[in-house]
C-alpha cells in the first residue's frame, strides 16, 4: 500500500501526464472538456496522420523521437524540395520543429489536442515565410500527400507557410489543382491567415481555393486579433494563426473520429467530409463580431461541434 506522501506524488505525476502544451488556448477552444467528457469514447488521434507542411523539422527532438504505446510519433519523412527522406531544416528553415507541438506532441507530461495521432513531415520549401514562387515544391509536397494518403492513413494537412501578403482574393499557382484533389479525396487541409493584423486580405496560401483560412482570436477574449478578411473560415485561440491552423488541424482529426464511430450522416453539411466538419465547426462555434473590419466570423468550440456529431 502507498504511503499518503507517495500516493500524493502518483496522483501529481498522473495530473502532470494530461497537461495541455497550451492551457489558455485549449481550455478557450472547449478541448480541455472535450478530453475530460469523451476519455472513455474517442482515442484522439489514433489510427491518423497529420502531414506537417512547413520547412523542415529537426528531428532529433525528443518528442519526435517519442515512441508511444508502440506507436512512433513520426510515422514518414519526406523532402519534396531535394527529392530525398531528410526533412532537415537548410537555409533560412527554422519553423517545422515546433509546428506540430499544439496538434500532436505527447511527451514529458504534455500533449496536443490530438495526441495519439502520427505525423509525417513533409518539408515543402526553404523557409516558412515565403514566396509564391515556391509553389513549385510546395506542388510536389502536395502531390506527394495525394500519392500517399492512404499508404500512411492521412486525413489531415496542415499548409504552415504564409508569405506575409494582404492578398483579397486567390492567386493562381500550381498548387492549386493538388488542393482540390486533396478535396475530393476528403482531406483536410488548412492554413494560417497570416499575423500582421491586414483587414483586407490575408496570406497565401490560406488565400486560395480549396485551403481553409484560419484566424485567431486573443486567447481567453473572443476578440479577433492578426490577419482577418471575409475569407477567414474559422477562428481559434491562439498567439500566432500558426497555432491556431496547428490547434485546429488537431480538433478536426478528433472531429473525423467522432462521425466515423458514431456513424454521422455528414453528407447533409456538404459535398466531402472536409467542407462538412467545417460548417460543423461554424453551425457549432460561437459568434465573434469584429468591428475594424465589420464583419462577423465564428470561433472554435470543439466539445459544442463532437456533441452536435455524438448527440451527447
Amino acid at each position: 500500500m502507498l504511503t499518503k506522501p507517495l500516493l500524493c506524488l502518483v496522483l501529481i505525476a498522473s495530473a502532470a501526464a494530461q497537461e495541455p502544451v497550451q492551457p489558455a488556448e485549449f481550455e478557450h477552444a472547449g478541448i480541455i472538456q472535450a478530453w475530460k467528457t469523451y476519455a472513455d469514447v474517442l482515442t484522439f488521434g489514433r489510427g491518423q496522420t497529420l502531414a506537417l507542411l512547413d520547412d523542415g523539422c529537426t528531428m532529433a527532438r525528443p518528442e519526435w523521437q517519442s515512441v508511444i504505446d508502440g506507436v512512433p510519433k513520426v510515422r514518414v519523412t519526406f523532402d519534396a524540395v531535394d527529392g530525398d527522406n531528410d526533412p532537415k531544416h537548410e537555409g533560412k528553415g527554422y519553423h517545422g520543429s515546433t509546428i506540430g507541438i499544439p496538434s500532436s506532441v505527447n511527451y514529458a507530461g504534455k500533449r496536443g489536442v490530438a495526441y495519439n495521432n502520427q505525423l509525417a513531415v513533409v518539408r515543402s520549401l526553404e523557409c516558412c515565410h515565403w514566396k509564391v514562387a515556391d509553389s513549385v515544391s510546395l506542388a510536389r509536397a502536395l502531390q506527394w500527400v495525394i500519392d500517399h494518403h492512404a499508404e500512411h492513413l492521412i486525413t489531415t494537412v496542415n499548409l504552415a507557410p504564409v508569405d506575409d501578403l494582404e492578398h483579397a482574393g486567390p492567386v493562381a499557382t500550381e498548387i492549386d489543382a493538388k488542393l482540390a484533389e486533396l478535396r475530393k479525396l476528403g482531406i483536410w487541409v488548412s492554413a494560417p491567415a497570416g499575423n500582421h493584423n491586414f483587414t483586407k486580405g490575408i496570406s497565401w496560401p490560406a488565400s486560395q481555393p480549396n485551403c481553409f483560412a484560419i484566424g485567431a482570436v486573443t486567447p481567453g477574449k473572443d476578440v479577433v486579433t492578426l490577419d482577418r478578411s471575409a475569407k477567414i473560415d474559422l477562428l481559434v485561440p491562439a498567439k500566432a494563426t500558426s497555432s491556431s491552423n496547428a490547434i485546429l488541424c488537431g480538433s478536426v482529426m478528433l472531429l473525423r473520429e467522432a462521425i466515423e464511430k458514431f456513424g454521422y450522416d455528414w453528407r447533409k453539411d456538404g459535398a466531402d467530409i472536409a467542407t462538412a466538419m467545417l460548417k460543423i465547426m461554424k453551425t457549432t462555434g460561437v459568434e465573434v463580431a469584429d468591428k475594424p473590419s465589420g464583419l462577423t466570423f465564428r470561433r472554435l468550440d470543439l466539445m459544442a461541434a463532437l456533441k452536435h456529431v455524438m448527440g451527447r
